[in-house]
């Protein structure tokens, strides 16, 4: 119950150890537990993707998304021998960490990734934790479907084809394939709504950001869990 009204509601440690007339640091321990424990139930995307397959789903949807943390700045340099901010995202503008995420079409989190820095980009993310097992599974007749941030991201992984840099209009039967794909693609935001709005923890976690990974795996469990998709838990 701790546990879980950490994950829900973000309820701080200290309160948590005075509602279950504990320590603050027994409190700190059985959250670490519990989201341990809780993480290594979830499945790697190899199982994911079997399960996927297994099922009949026509495709699968690979997104990403920086999950806030407190974090003090490090710096790094970036690959265009910059010096950075190693866990800020100047795409959402935040301090975090970015995880990625494999949904079904339904939009359904399906495996969710160890994190990133905020720093590293979606395609750079999926290449290091997803793109093996994503192209194994399109050429068995599984693909993902993903936004134009994963262009080039290689065979098996559909995007939207980008719009010609002279201002040339793409043809309509490309158009019409680019609609048809959005239209699907969206409702992968659905996975990472489930998590965030559900467990409301990852709406900004004040953990070390080496902890994104495992609290959002084992968010990924509680929600498989309320949904009845259960079948790996043991």
């Amino acid at each position: 119950m701790l546990a879980l009204r950490w994950f829900r509601d973000r309820t701080s440690p200290d309160a948590l150890a005075r509602d279950h007339g504990i320590s603050r640091a027994t409190a700190y321990r059985y959250l670490e537990e519990a989201v341990l424990v809780l993480a290594e139930q979830a499945p790697d995307l190899h199982q994911a993707l079997e399960r996927a397959a297994a099922e009949g789903l026509p495709h699968v949807i690979l997104d990403g998304k920086i999950i806030p943390a407190d974090r003090c700045k490090e710096k790094t340099t970036s690959v265009k021998g910059e010096a950075i901010d190693l866990w800020y995202s100047g795409k959402a503008h935040c301090h975090g960490g970015n995880i990625q995420a494999v949904c079904a079409p339904d939009g359904f989190p399906l495996w969710i990734s160890d994190a990133e820095p905020g720093s590293v980009h979606d395609i750079t993310a999926a290449r290091i934790h997803a793109l093996p097992a994503l192209y194994r599974a399109a050429a068995h007749g599984l693909p993902a479907l993903a936004d134009p941030g994963y262009d080039g991201i290689g065979i098996g992984i559909r995007v939207p084809v980008r719009q010609p840099a002279d201002g040339r209009d793409l043809d309509i039967s490309t158009r019409t394939r680019d609609a048809l794909q959005r239209s699907l693609r969206c409702l992968g935001e659905r996975g990472f709504a489930l998590l965030t709005q559900r467990w409301r923890t990852l709406q900004h976690i004040t953990a070390s950001p080496s902890r994104i990974g495992d609290i959002a795996r084992a968010a990924l469990v509680l929600t498989h869990f309320e949904h009845g998709y259960t079948t790996s838990i043991r």
